[in-house]
């Protein structure tokens, strides 16, 4: 169990960083830096001699060598397989030592799902030349697996602090948030994955409108491809639009919601520190996403709000592996 323990918890904070460096690699547009998967213009590293240079600009002659973008794509790549070998071994620590496993052994199996899950999500999104729902999945999937990851390690390295409640309405709350959480990241994802961060640029009114003018079907379409409408037609001003607009609508649920359930835990000493904890997190993504829009969306602004969305998850995750329900 030692073990178990401890590469549980480096898989947490390597998972962590691997949706940073995700976010990085996508925002700096080097996410088509190498057009095949799982290798880059046919090796398992990037072309980099003249003979490996020419070779690949004759088997894609329509895609053109980048160094720097297929090298950040491909350390991404590195790392993510490095992230699911490391969670095989915790599929198969978990079964070596299911009797002291303080979860259910579903658990640790559903994170070998869900990385299978993510890799065909890896492939298809260069496949599908960023396919915005393809993307955004893959957004929710890595965040899905920092959350049980999460989960995991703490289960086993905190030895006390739970909170056990008669009254079962701050369960259902906590519940309840990290529903809402991911519903937030992925409006998020969405915004980012199709372009819509600069759709407006002056808050909190978009072009001076309080409401912008907006075209909810096609903003929405989970079906249709990057840039296009479900005909094949240029996604519209409006389209855009009404995506950011729906993330700040979020954005402020989120804040509303997380702001009221901070200041309902702060009575309890167990979630106090984990209470300012999330106010603090919230606050800082709350700046960054403002500054994001006013700056016109600087690299190190935009990971950093992928980044604080991160520690918004670990938080939240916390929050509810320490609140228990009594159900005597």
């Amino acid at each position: 169990m030692s073990l178990f323990k401890k590469i549980t918890l480096f898989t947490t904070i390597m998972a962590f960083c691997l949706i940073v460096l995700g976010a990085y690699v996508r925002l700096s547009d080097a996410g088509l830096g190498c057009p095949d998967w799982p290798g880059c213009f046919g090796t398992l590293t990037v072309p980099e001699s003249q003979l490996a240079i020419e070779k690949a600009q004759h088997t894609f002659p329509d895609q053109a060598i980048e160094n720097g973008k297929a090298w950040k794509e491909m350390v991404h790549r590195y790392v993510a397989g490095l992230l699911g070998l490391l969670i095989l071994s915790i599929g198969y620590l978990a079964y070596r030592n299911k009797k002291s496993l303080k979860v259910s052994i579903l658990v640790p199996f559903s994170l070998l799902g869900i990385v299978f899950f993510q890799a065909m999500l890896g492939m298809l999104t260069v496949t599908l030349l960023l396919k915005p729902i393809i993307v955004s999945a893959h957004l929710i999937g890595g965040m899905a697996t920092l959350a049980i990851l999460t989960y995991l390690s703490y289960e086993h390295f905190n030895e006390n602090s739970k909170l056990i409640l008669k009254k079962s309405i701050i369960f259902y709350m906590a519940r309840f948030g990290l529903i809402l959480i991911f519903m937030q990241i992925f409006l998020g994802g969405w915004t980012s994955t199709n372009y819509a961060g600069l759709a407006c640029t002056d808050f909190p009114t978009c072009h001076g409108q309080w409401i912008p003018d907006m075209d909810l079907k096609n903003a929405f379409n989970i079906f249709r491809n990057l840039g296009q409408t479900s005909e094949g037609a240029p996604i519209s001003l409006n389209a855009l639009q009404a995506i950011q607009w729906i993330h700040r609508i979020g954005a402020l649920t989120i804040v509303i919601y997380f702001g009221y359930f901070s200041y309902v835990l702060m009575k309890y000493k167990q979630l106090r520190f984990e209470a300012m904890l999330l106010l603090a997190i919230l606050a800082a993504q709350l700046i960054i996403g403002v500054a994001n829009l006013t700056l016109h969306l600087p690299v190190v602004l935009a990971v950093s709000h992928n980044l604080t969305a991160a520690l918004l998850v670990v938080i939240i995750t916390i929050i509810n592996t320490k609140i228990k329900k009594q159900y005597a």
